[in-house]
């Protein structure tokens, strides 16, 4: 009698606590704000910062995307950014994430490749990513584009417009990554307009508007009709330039081609009560769609840590702009012919200088 009253009261003991390990779970997992149902997303900005109208800002348009769609909030243990105003800024703005134990880190650019490597180094277990550029390290991916491949495209439809075959190339900073911009973009002139010429000159900077505005106005004086740029918030200033001088004579075809993400909105002004857009086409990059899947892939389970993820034409990740209210159709129905040849690999865009020239020498 005394071993069946002792097994019944271990039965209750043993319900009972289990009952109550339930509740203690249920009570954490209230609001989905335990840390196994959650996953976090932050970026550090390069010094275009995060509102650009460019490079930063398509990043940033990505991971609010993805915490939307996964319920999250601004914020530690959600989505967020940090901005840098200069590049030592870029390890004390990574750290700051590791510290509020994002679970995925992005370093938006080029020129924030050191300081990824150096800090992924340091927090071996954080998962890291960089964009358009390549850090050797099992934690970090790795994100690029084929620049190239859509600068070619923007630069068609300029050989194509121009009506003066002078044509503008703006660049940020002279590195290999704005190389690839400048080499496809000539390259697609070149293809349809070997009479066209394209000025070349870099800023130095990709966050000095004043800049581009001064390079522009040069390059417009000098009787250039298209400028394609490919300097992130220095780019503003061709822009604001373009629009000066339609506001001064609204019937000079002036033009820009923006960069990134669709800058139609960055080339409309009002002159007379009437509203004109300067921006003929825009390269669009898809930043926004790369650090969204490569977020929903870390969270998910598939994190591509040492890997490598490159888009170009095939995967959409570059292209013109959807607003083409400005283009022909027979001009663009062109543009889709190149694309089609360069996806099948009948043509070999140039990522240099080097292999510019190469090409330039087979167009009679």
């Amino acid at each position: 009698m005394m071993k069946k009253r002792f097994g019944w009261a271990l039965s209750v003991l043993f319900a009972a606590g289990t009952l109550l390990s339930a509740c203690g779970q249920a009570g954490n997992n209230a609001g989905g704000n335990n840390k196994e149902d959650t996953f976090s997303v932050a970026m550090v900005t390069d010094v275009g910062g995060v509102d650009d109208k460019s490079f930063n800002q398509s990043a940033w348009e990505g991971i609010q995307k993805f915490g939307k769609d996964n319920g999250l909030e601004k914020g530690r243990g959600g989505y967020d950014y940090l901005q840098s105003t200069s590049d030592t800024d870029y390890p004390t703005n990574l750290n700051k994430l590791v510290r509020s134990d994002f679970d995925l880190i992005f370093g938006i650019g080029y020129l924030m490749g050191d300081a990824v490597k150096e800090v992924a180094k340091q927090n071996p277990k954080k998962h890291f990513a960089i964009v358009d550029t390549v850090v050797d390290e099992p934690n970090v991916a790795s994100i690029t584009f084929k620049e190239h491949e859509g600068s070619f495209l923007v630069g068609v439809v300029a050989g194509l417009m121009t009506k003066t075959n002078k044509i503008g190339f703006v660049g940020g900073m002279e590195i290999p990554l704005i190389e690839k911009f400048e080499s496809g973009f000539r390259a697609g002139v070149k293809a349809v307009n070997p009479k066209a010429t394209v000025q070349v000159q870099y800023a130095g900077a990709f966050n000095q508007a004043d800049k581009g505005k001064a390079i522009a106005s040069s390059m417009y004086a000098s009787g250039v009709d298209i400028i394609y740029h490919a300097a992130g918030a220095t780019g503003n200033g061709v822009f604001s330039e373009a629009k000066d001088l339609k506001k001064k004579d609204p019937n000079r075809e002036i033009w820009v081609i923006g960069v990134d993400k669709d800058q139609a909105p960055e080339g409309e002004v009002k002159v007379g009560g009437k509203t004109y857009n300067v921006t003929l086409t825009s390269m669009v990059k898809r930043v926004d769609v790369a650090v969204y899947d490569t977020a929903k892939r870390a969270k998910d389970g598939d994190f591509p840590g040492g890997k490598t993820i490159e888009y170009g034409l095939p995967e959409n990740g570059v292209g013109i702009a959807p607003t083409q209210d400005n283009i022909p159709e027979n001009v663009l129905k062109t543009v889709d012919e190149w694309k089609q040849k360069i996806i099948k690999g009948e043509v070999k865009v140039p990522t240099n200088r080097k292999e510019y020239e190469q090409f330039a020498a087979t167009i009679k």
